[in-house]
């Protein structure tokens, strides 16, 4: 045996990823004993000996204790039949991690997903005027905008509970509105700026920042999108040139 052919515990270890010290149990305990001894005496491993050592190694990683594996590597000395029943455990192991990647996914998404709402309870919360294409025609015009991405961003983390809590307080801003056009108040009076302050508000605290400015603008669409002006006229007849002319009026108090 020549010097080539032998390595000292500190090669095996580097070699094959084990500690020294889990090299000397192994030895302890018969299951890779150095087939070598140098003439100080430190152990020396065989090429025998480091096939017989990658095979332990593999079944370890495989999860088999120190006894099975003493048993699998006594009972059959053919390297094909070890190498073919690693490469079965193998397969059956990723076979179970696919699965459990699988689950995992699965449970993750239905997590991230708890909040998200279906069309079909947008449209029972909102009535059968609630359309989708709004949104896509929204982020045609705005999709590049901060305030867009402000607005989806909140938007897509509410929940069913808090999309009602939305349509409640829209529900009671205009029965509000409606109570002030009737009582004959001014869109411009007090009573109309701070209804029409109380909307802009809601919209930074449910979906993005609102200048008085900007709200101004929306509201341009309550008087000139037929669609948006049908939802006011449908709650009151007058009521979306009222709040356009009160959110007017509370932009230019600045």
């Amino acid at each position: 045996m020549t010097t080539q052919e032998t390595w000292t515990v500190g090669q095996v270890a580097a070699e094959v990823g084990v500690s020294i010290r889990t090299l000397h149990h192994y030895d302890e305990i018969g299951l890779v004993v150095p087939g070598g001894r140098s003439l100080a005496g430190y152990r020396l491993y065989t090429p025998a000996d480091l096939a017989r050592l990658r095979h332990v190694v593999v079944y370890r990683r495989l999860g088999f204790g120190l006894e099975e594996i003493a048993a699998l590597l006594h009972q059959d000395a053919d390297v094909v039949g070890h190498l073919r029943r690693q490469r079965a455990s193998v397969t059956d192991r990723i076979g179970q991690l696919h699965e459990l990647t699988r689950l995992i996914d699965a449970a993750l998404e239905d997590e991230m997903n708890d909040n998200q709402v279906s069309t079909e309870e947008m449209r029972r919360i909102f009535g059968d005027d609630f359309d989708d294409d709004y949104a896509v025609e929204a982020e045609q015009r705005w999709g590049d905008t901060e305030a867009w991405t402000q607005s989806r961003e909140r938007a897509a983390g509410y929940t069913a509970q808090q999309w009602q809590q939305v349509k409640d307080e829209q529900d009671d801003l205009n029965a509000r509105f409606v109570a002030a056009m009737r009582e004959g108040r001014a869109p411009d009076s007090a009573t109309g700026t701070e209804l029409a302050e109380e909307a802009r508000q809601q919209i930074c605290r449910w979906f993005y920042d609102c200048p008085r400015e900007m709200h101004a603008a929306i509201a341009q669409m309550y008087v000139t999108d037929p669609r948006f002006t049908k939802t006011y006229e449908d709650i009151a007849p007058g009521l979306a040139q009222y709040v356009h002319d009160a959110v007017v009026a509370n932009a230019a108090r600045g």
